[in-house]
């Protein structure tokens, strides 16, 4: 073992000289600092010429006339000097050229025979013979600047056969890995010493403890973390080198990324050039792939490679992994002549591959047309093809089929229902082809068969991953809403005269359509009014942050009338991003005529730009470039459109599932700068966002677990620093209280308005990122406990204070309209301990309580519309305990409302009714009326609540009281005897339940005459089960 200098510096003895120990272990040879400067010929020069020299004429020889012969003297000297690019054209541009040399080698002509000139191609490193090359390592490596004024001296460089491929900079425990990565991006700068990173394919960050990795270029933001998988490749290794000593995460990582046979495999496999910036792989980029390869080397039960799906969470690279798949595929399986063919809905993609794949000998091809697809497919010429996916029509209508199975079809967003429905064409021609699914969201429940089509889970890589190793920033999510007026007498007046020469039947299809909840909120005040909002809200919080927005619409009138306002306020610069006006985009119904608005905008959009893919790609790069402020769409760019300058999202638009989590990606890309995405949501879709992520099934997949989702919208990201201010700005409004510890002091300081709604606006702003802290917990941690409990009580405190001002002052700012969102959200996915929450949800069935806050209000209409909103929340819940006895009390709310609306009842007399409804429902007394023979029992009442509602809607059931009576008796007996512990979950007991119904049902008929459709008992029986489930 090579003895080292002693050093007195805690990061060389600690960070270090541990990691050359490790590095020599592991088959780097030592050279000492003055060897290495004998080597280079002057600091400002990094090649290990003699080494490299060496190298170069070891491992090439040129085959002429079946001899075998060396690279002449000169040419070994000129593919020293001609790797050595210059930095004219910047850093990135050498790395790439280098890169290039170190894949393929380069070409030098020899004099062959009498006198004849052939090139031949000289490789720098031996790809197909590893254990041919040399590792080197060295240490406190002195390198000049260009003019001398900033030299810099990194702590490790290690070298592949003389050419220094990676630096370390190594720091002690405790200095943060940040100021390393600082350093090594600093030392890459024009004016430092880029001439060594322009060679460099791996960069490191140490403090022993963190580590971070990256390569040539890499700004800050993007540095990442390495996570080994390959838990028995790790376990050996440091088993082997480290003599037993207890391996730190610096031991870890070096194992990970340098050690020979894996750093080899990065260098050739995992490192692309993608639009003039440098990328190396993410550790599950690297990893899905390794997977990816040991699952297609395995055969499926046709005798065909076997096929599979990865998940990776949108904004992981899942792009970027399918191309290095391709690549490594290609590359890997070359004895095998395999074809790609890359499936997608994005020309991004398309360029992206075919501008990546000329760093290799490989030959890929876009698709332009369906016949194109055919004629690049049958010539065999491509080794990667990129298509769209409606191009599997006309080649399967071509009955062009290719029966390889060394075919690889790589489809894009996998979930996707257009996919589906094209499957089977895509089979039809490649019918024995290897199929690898890639998905950037959950399958849900309703998508089991996509697993069923591509086989097995590959690999995944979670939302929760994601925000945990830094590769995605975390999700903000703020609702806010917009209540509407509507005048009832002078619609329906409007309404009946326009369509008194309808029948009754086309009146009610009218209103049906134009009642909804998409064209109740398509009006042009509602706009107008969140248009405004949007402006205030972007101008005040990102206008100069060099941050954009993005605002999803429902319909292309709507985004085109969002545009108008915006111009008509003039803070900013927006576009729009539609279809053409004859196309349906987004919810627009087919039916339905082009709008005015639509057309117009259109037609000055072809005036400008000329065809429709100018104008788009137009807008998508003037908003990337940071042109646009808002860009305004309705369905186009909502899934599949990275640009990680888009901060904010805001969406006034019915999204669900794959869709909802589609789009609020779009805010998840990392940025320097960018520490977080915010979604401001106008639509109330928080509970579908929950509901996105708990659908999600696992059923039939062993390896997927719904925990996989949790953490998708939290703040973990500099939330200390929002909360401090949150907390500063606070104390600072209630300054000038001489006593602020007093609550009457601060209450009369309140009395003004504007005082108070900022104070309100300023707790909820501090609750929601105490909440946050509270449960991240690298920011609990960061927290001394004396801060954290002053926050804690401060916020007690203020919340008191705060409830007793509302009450005071007779407020009607109140914002608990958006509160109860947000706490929603916390509640689900985070656990608050120790702290009251902001707004307290109180139980319909607590009288004094409800009193309480129905004091708070202030006239009886307010009262009474309070008492009915918590009596139909209540009902709702409890409904399917027994339908009719609610649908009673429901029916009466009704009434009462609808008599006050047509004022038939005065204010005071509507609000007597509700409390009447109210105290009937608390000692419950309905108006529902029960046959003698179950007046006694309350679950046999459920079961006849269930069988009225059902026989009322079913013409064929004419079924007397009594009669009913004595059925739910039978049916609450099955339920009594099939009910046992956990039966709620048995499938097979649910099974049993129906069918004794059924046979109830069938030995009726045979003794009664009762005659009832399938469908008339079908639902019997599910509705049954349901109330069952609730009672017993």
């Amino acid at each position: 073992m090579k003895q080292y200098y002693q050093y007195s510096f805690n990061e060389k003895n600690i960070s270090q000289q541990p990691a050359l120990e490790l590095l020599q272990a592991m088959g780097y040879t030592y050279i000492a600092p003055a060897d290495c400067a004998a080597q280079r010929g002057s600091r400002y020069h990094v090649l290990l010429k003699d080494i490299l020299r060496g190298q170069l004429r070891r491992l090439n020889r040129y085959s002429f006339a079946g001899a075998e012969n060396e690279f002449s003297a000169a040419n070994i000297e000129r593919a020293i000097e001609d790797l050595d690019e210059p930095l004219i054209e910047g850093l990135i541009h050498a790395s790439e050229k280098i890169y290039d040399a170190l894949l393929l080698g380069r070409s030098y002509p020899e004099t062959v025979g009498e006198g004849k000139t052939l090139s031949f191609n000289l490789k720098y490193v031996d790809w197909e013979h590893p254990e041919n090359n040399v590792f080197h390592m060295t240490e406190e490596f002195p390198v000049e600047s260009r003019d001398k004024l900033h030299n810099a001296r990194p702590d490790l460089v290690v070298f592949l056969n003389g050419i220094p491929f990676g630096v370390i900079e190594c720091k002690a425990p405790q200095i943060s890995v940040e100021q390393a990565v600082e350093q090594t991006v600093r030392n890459q700068q024009r004016d430092y010493i880029p001439q060594l990173y322009k060679f460099a394919q791996i960069v490191m960050a140490t403090n022993k403890n963190a580590v971070k990795y990256a390569t040539t270029g890499t700004p800050k933001k993007f540095w990442t973390v390495w996570k080994e998988q390959d838990t028995a490749f790790l376990g050996q290794a440091l088993e082997r080198y480290l003599s037993g000593k207890t391996p730190t995460e610096q031991d870890r990582c070096m194992v990970s990324l340098f050690h020979p046979s894996r750093v080899l495999e990065l260098i050739r496999y995992f490192i692309l050039f993608d639009a003039n910036v440098k990328k190396i792989c993410r550790y599950q980029q690297y990893f899905a792939i390794k997977e990816i390869s040991k699952t297609v080397q395995k055969a499926d039960e046709r005798g065909n490679r076997q096929s599979g799906v990865i998940w990776h969470t949108q904004g992981s690279g899942k792009s970027l992994t399918m191309v290095m798949l391709a690549k490594y595929l290609l590359m890997e399986l070359a004895p095998c002549n395999p074809k790609v063919v890359v499936v997608t809905d994005r020309k991004e993609l398309d360029r992206q591959i075919s501008t990546t794949f000329a760093h290799t000998r490989l030959n890929p091809a876009t698709a332009s047309s369906g016949r194109n697809l055919v004629k690049l497919l049958q010539s065999g010429k491509a080794d990667v093809v990129t298509t769209i996916i409606n191009k599997f029509n006309t080649a399967e209508k071509l009955e062009h089929k290719d029966l390889s199975g060394d075919v690889f079809l790589l489809v894009d967003e996998s979930h996707r229902s257009n996919y589906g429905l094209l499957a089977t064409k895509m089979r039809a021609v490649f019918p024995n082809a290897c199929y690898i699914g890639f998905t950037g969201t959950p399958l849900m429940k309703k998508e089991k068969n996509t697993m069923a089509k591509f086989g097995k889970l590959i690999h995944k890589y979670t939302i929760a991953d994601g925000v945990a190793d830094g590769a995605i920033v975390p999700l903000i999510y703020e609702g806010r809403f917009v209540e509407q007026n509507v005048d009832e007498d002078n619609i329906d007046l409007w309404f009946q005269q326009t369509t008194k020469r309808l029948t009754d039947a086309q009146r009610n299809d009218l209103s049906r359509k134009w009642s909804s909840i998409r064209r109740l909120t398509s009006t042009d005040a509602r706009i107008k009014r969140i248009a405004l909002d949007i402006n205030n809200h972007f101008v005040e919080g990102f206008q100069h942050t060099g941050f954009k927005a993005m605002l999803a619409t429902n319909y292309k009138r709507d985004a085109v009338r969002y545009l108008e306002c915006f111009e008509q306020f003039g803070d900013l610069n927006c576009a729009v991003v539609i279809s053409p006006p004859d196309l349906r985009e987004s919810v627009d119904n087919c039916d339905e005529g082009t709008d005015d608005k639509v057309v117009a905008y259109w037609n000055r959009m072809m005036n400008q730009y000329g065809d429709a893919d100018t104008y788009e790609e137009t807008m998508k790069s003037q908003f990337k470039a940071g042109d646009i402020d808002i860009l305004i769409v309705c369905s186009k760019l909502l899934t599949g459109f990275d640009a990680p300058i888009c901060q904010v999202l805001y969406i006034d638009k019915e999204l669900k599932e794959h869709g909802l989590l589609q789009a609020i990606a779009r805010t998840n890309r990392l940025c320097e700068g960018k520490d977080y995405g915010l979604i401001v949501d106008y639509r109330g879709l928080i509970e579908k966002l929950d509901t996105a992520m708990d659908i999600y099934s696992g059923a039939g997949l062993e390896n997927f677990e719904g925990r996989d989702l949790k953490g998708v919208v939290v703040d973990v990201m500099s939330v200390l620093g929002h909360l401090r201010d949150a907390y500063s700005r606070l104390v600072d409004l209630l300054q000038p209280v001489s006593h602020p510890n007093d609550a009457e002091e601060v209450e009369v300081f309140l009395a003004d308005p504007k005082r108070r709604e900022s104070f309100y606006n300023l707790l909820c702003t501090f609750g929601r990122t105490l909440n946050v802290v509270l449960n991240a917990e690298p920011a609990f941690d960061a927290l001394a406990k004396s801060e954290r409990e002053k926050y804690q009580s401060a916020f007690v405190f203020f919340s008191k204070v705060r409830r007793s001002v509302k009450i005071r002052y007779c407020d009607a700012i109140d914002n608990r309209e958006y509160e109860p969102l947000m706490q929603n959200l916390l509640d689900t996915h985070l656990s608050v301990a120790g702290l009251k929450q902001i707004t307290s949800p109180v139980d319909i069935l607590n009288k004094d309580d409800f009193e309480r806050e129905l004091e708070e209000l202030g006239s009886l209409r307010a009262k009474a519309d309070a008492i009915n909103s918590k009596l139909t929340k209540s009902i709702s819940e409890k409904y399917q305990e027994n339908p009719a006895y609610y649908d009673s009390f429901s029916q009466r709310i009704r009434a009462a409302l609808d008599q006050y609306k047509e004022r038939v009842i005065s204010e005071s007399e509507y609000l007597s009714k509700m409390r009447e409804i109210m105290e009937d429902y608390h000692t419950g007394k309905s108006t529902v009326t029960y046959p003698k023979a179950i007046q006694e029992d309350v679950h046999a009442q459920a079961f006849y609540g269930v069988l009225s509602a059902v026989f009322s809607s079913a013409p064929e059931a004419e079924v007397s009281l009594d009669f009913a009576a004595e059925l739910s008796l039978e049916i609450k007996n099955i339920i009594a005897a099939h009910s046992q512990v956990d039966w709620t979950n048995n499938q097979t007991i649910h099974d049993r339940i129906a069918q004794d119904i059924d046979d109830l049902f069938y030995r009726y008929e045979k003794e009664q005459g009762l005659k009832l459709s399938f469908d008339t008992i079908d639902k019997v029986i599910e509705n049954v089960k349901t109330v069952a489930l609730r009672r017993f």
